[in-house]
């Protein structure tokens, strides 16, 4: 039998994947259930709130499971056009790999519950911020001017081009929205 803490996660990684693809309001409790290969009294015993706590947990472990991808990225590249370039790709090939039915692991529920449900709203914000606070702060150690706010506009803009690449069932959003993004991350843009 497999131990509480190993089941709980199960819940998590099946429920955060589901969401990723399909959102909040299309992932019902019984299928991450089946899809977990779960027993039905596991879910309210683990997470008593709920689908809501559930998801909740789930986009915060999608949430930081992405922010230590790109932390790599951002640790091993210095320079903010280089590391924009991996990051993009990264998401792409993640794209293709999925074949395209995984995008964002945030941006499907919170255009899907953030509006209804404020800890859904407040997960999603959470984990928002934290990207930004990361990419914000790779822009300052680089001498980017402006660093908050082209953090603000670096993770937009890449969110969007997800959801158009996702769309489109084509990364080439992620591939253009790299090439204007990297004129704002110009050395010229850089403090002496």
């Amino acid at each position: 039998m497999p131990r509480r803490s190993d089941t709980r996660e199960r819940v998590i990684r099946t429920a955060a994947g589901l969401f990723r693809a399909q959102g909040y309001h299309a992932t019902g409790l019984n299928q991450v259930l089946a899809e977990g290969g779960l027993p039905k009294g596991s879910l309210y015993f683990h997470f008593p709130g709920g689908k809501e706590q559930l998801a909740v947990e789930a986009l915060h472990r999608a949430g930081e499971e992405l922010c230590a991808a790109i932390t790599g990225v951002l640790e091993s590249t210095a320079d903010p056009a280089a590391a924009l370039d991996r990051v993009l790709a990264l998401l792409g090939e993640h794209l293709v790999a999925t074949d395209f039915r995984e995008g964002c692991p945030v941006a499907t529920v919170a255009l899907d519950a953030a509006a209804q449900s404020e800890p859904i709203r407040l997960a999603c914000t959470g984990v928002y911020d934290s990207w930004e606070g990361l990419v914000a702060q790779h822009l300052r150690a680089a001498g980017v001017h402006g660093a908050d706010g082209l953090a603000t506009v670096l993770v937009a803009a890449v969110e969007g081009a997800i959801l158009l690449a996702r769309t489109r069932r084509d990364v080439t959003p992620l591939q253009t929205v790299g090439t204007h993004l990297r004129a704002l991350l110009a050395p010229e843009r850089r403090s002496a």
